[in-house]
C-alpha cells in the first residue's frame, strides 16, 4: 500500500477543524469518490487497557474528520463527512475494552456523522492520523489516546458548551439514544464577509469606497437576518480594517459557520456590467471580467504580505476533491435561490447572473460558499443603486428570503445525501 498521512500533536489534533489524509489526484481518479464512505469490516479495531486506548476506522475512502476530547464525563467525539456505520458494529468492539465506558453513533442535523465514546477517565490524544491508500483509494483513520492526570486533561478538554453550539449536542450526553432520537437543531450561522477593509479600499467612485459601501449593507442584511430569527449572523470585519482572504475563512470556520457569503461592489475596466452577480467558486473563471475581479480580490493580500501560496498545495487539492462533492452542489444551489430572491424582489440582476472564479476567499470547501456582487460602482446606475436606503432594503430582504429558501431545500436534501 502506497500511502501519504498526516499526524497531528495532541494541541492540533484537539482544535483541527478538518484533518484529512493527502493522496494524490490519480487515486481520486480511479475510485470515484462519493458523498459517503464505509467502514471495512475486519479492518476496523478499538483496543485498549486501562492506561490506553487505540481505534483504528478502516474506511472505504477518505474523509474529512474532526476529534475533540470533551469533559464531565470524559469523551472522545470524533465527527466524519460522511460515514455509513451500518456495516461494523463499534458497540460490539467496545464491550470488552476497559478505557470504554459506552459508545454511541449516529448523524448530526447537517449530514456529518459522529462517534462518541465515554471514556473510563481522563485520557488525551497522543496521535491523530489518516493513511490513504494511493491506489485503492482507502483510507485509515488511527486515534491513540493515553490516560493522564485530570487536571492534564481538564485543560485540554474542550468547552462542550461551545464545540455543541458550533456543531450540535446530537449523541454528546449518555442518556442520548441512537436510534430515532431528535435533537433541536441549533440555528444556521450565516458568516458575512464585507470584502476590503482598511489598506485596501476595494473600488472607489466620486469618493466612495466599495469597502465602506459593503460594510454598511453588511450591517443591515445582520440586522435583516437576526430580526428575522432563522439564523445566527456573524461577521468577518464590523470596522474599517483588513482582514486576509485566509483569515476571513479561518473567522468562518472559528465560529462554525454554515454558510459564507462575502459582498462586494467591484468596478470593471470597460464600465459595461451591472446587476447583482453571484460568483462560486472554479478553478477557470467563465469570462475575462470574472478572471479580473479574482485577481484584483487576492492582490490585496500579496500587498499586504500574506502568503497565498499554501492555499492551493496538496492537502487543499485533495479536500477540493473530496468534501467538495458534498459541499458544491449546495453551493450552486445557494446561488439558484439568491437568483431567484432578487429577481422576486424585482431587483436587477446582470445578464448571466451565476458565473465562476478562481476567489481565494471561497475556499474553504467545507461550508457553502459564494461571492454576491450587488452592483458594480462602474455603472452609474448601480452606484446610485448602492447608496439608496431604500434599494439596500429591498435587496437585504431579497436576500434574506433566498436564504430561508435555500435553506428549507437544503434540509429536504439532508436525508438524502446520507445515502
Amino acid at each position: 500500500m502506497r500511502v501519504r498521512s498526516i499526524r497531528c500533536a495532541v494541541p492540533f489534533a484537539l482544535s483541527v477543524a478538518l484533518v484529512l489524509a493527502v493522496t494524490l489526484t490519480g487515486a481520486i481518479a480511479q475510485t470515484g469518490f462519493g458523498a459517503q464512505a464505509r467502514l471495512i469490516s475486519g479492518e476496523t479495531r478499538i483496543s485498549g487497557d486501562a492506561a490506553a486506548l487505540h481505534m483504528s476506522l478502516a474506511l472505504s475512502q477518505a474523509v474529512p474528520y474532526r476529534v475533540r476530547v470533551l469533559g464531565e464525563p470524559p469523551r472522545l467525539v470524533v465527527d466524519l463527512n460522511t460515514v455509513d456505520w451500518a456495516e461494523v458494529d463499534l458497540g460490539d468492539m467496545a464491550r470488552s475494552v476497559r478505557s470504554v465506558g459506552a459508545l454511541r453513533i449516529g448523524y448530526l442535523p447537517d449530514g456529518w456523522a459522529r462517534l462518541v465514546i465515554d471514556l473510563a477517565g481522563p485520557f488525551v490524544l497522543s496521535r491523530s492520523e489518516q493513511r490513504v491508500d494511493s491506489v485503492q483509494g482507502t483510507s485509515q483513520i488511527d486515534l491513540e489516546l493515553y490516560r493522564v492526570a485530570l487536571e492534564e486533561f481538564e485543560q485540554l478538554a474542550r468547552n462542550e458548551e461551545q464545540f455543541a453550539a458550533r456543531t450540535s449536542a446530537a449523541l454528546l450526553h449518555p442518556n442520548a439514544h441512537v436510534a430515532g432520537v431528535r435533537f433541536e437543531p441549533r440555528k444556521p450561522l450565516v458568516m458575512l464577509d464585507p470584502g476590503h477593509g482598511g489598506i485596501d479600499p476595494g473600488a472607489e467612485r466620486d469618493g466612495v469606497r466599495e469597502a465602506d459601501l459593503v460594510l454598511e449593507f453588511a450591517r443591515h442584511l445582520r440586522e435583516t437576518l437576526l430580526r428575522r430569527g432563522i439564523f445566527d449572523v456573524a461577521m468577518t470585519r464590523d470596522a474599517d480594517e483588513f482582514v486576509s482572504l485566509d483569515g476571513r475563512i479561518r473567522a468562518a470556520r472559528a465560529v462554525g459557520a454554515d454558510l459564507f457569503l462575502s459582498l462586494h461592489a467591484d468596478a470593471l475596466p470597460e464600465g459595461l456590467a451591472s446587476g447583482a452577480v453571484i460568483y462560486l467558486l472554479g478553478d477557470k473563471a467563465s469570462d475575462d471580467s470574472a478572471a479580473y475581479l479574482a485577481e484584483r480580490h487576492d492582490r490585496a493580500d500579496m500587498l499586504a504580505g500574506v502568503d497565498l501560496t499554501r492555499n492551493t498545495d496538496e492537502i487543499a487539492r485533495v479536500l477540493m476533491s473530496v468534501a467538495w462533492q458534498d459541499t458544491a452542489p449546495r453551493s450552486r444551489a445557494l446561488a439558484e435561490a439568491l437568483v431567484e430572491g432578487v429577481d422576486a424582489g424585482g431587483l436587477r440582476l446582470h445578464r448571466r447572473p451565476i458565473q465562476s472564479g478562481a476567489f481565494t476567499v471561497l475556499r474553504a470547501v467545507d461550508m457553502p460558499s459564494v461571492l454576491i456582487e450587488l452592483g458594480f460602482m462602474s455603472s452609474p446606475r448601480d452606484l446610485a443603486n448602492l447608496q439608496d436606503a431604500n434599494w439596500r432594503i429591498g435587496m437585504t430582504e431579497a436576500i434574506s428570503d433566498a436564504l430561508e429558501l435555500w435553506h428549507e431545500r437544503d434540509q429536504a436534501l439532508q436525508p438524502l445525501r446520507r445515502q
